[in-house]
């Protein structure tokens, strides 16, 4: 969760997409869900804004429904569909592999790089 986080800033872990300029907003349609999977989607929401990784927005331009998955355990696993959006964005000519996670490695282990640890 967003606790055990502690002394990692916002700004830092926060993403924020770069979107085409010409790219028009696009909301999909509501879906319709059954009793069963509305209330999984509703649970596993409410486990999200508990934990802080999400929180509600409102008067949104994008919206992209939430798609839910049976697994073989028999529970749901909630997906987002992100294919208008991720057409709206533009592809990155030179992707370092990993780089959130090495600058997350580079925070967490600030005091020991340099002293005992290489990077």
């Amino acid at each position: 969760s967003s606790a055990d986080m502690s002394g990692i800033d916002a700004d830092f872990i926060c993403h924020k997409l770069a979107i085409h300029k010409e790219a028009n907003p696009v909301v999909q349609q509501k879906r319709k869900l059954g009793g069963e999977r509305r209330e999984a989607i509703i649970a596993e929401t409410q486990k999200l804004l508990d934990a802080g990784f999400i929180r509600e927005v409102r008067y949104t331009t994008w919206l992209a429904n939430v798609v839910l998955v049976k697994k073989n355990s028999e529970k749901w696993r909630m997906c987002v569909d992100y294919t208008n959006l991720n057409k709206a964005c533009p592809k990155d000519s030179y992707p370092l592999p990993s780089i959130d996670k090495l600058r997350l490695m580079d925070k967490v282990f600030q005091q020991q790089i340099g002293r005992n640890m290489e990077v």
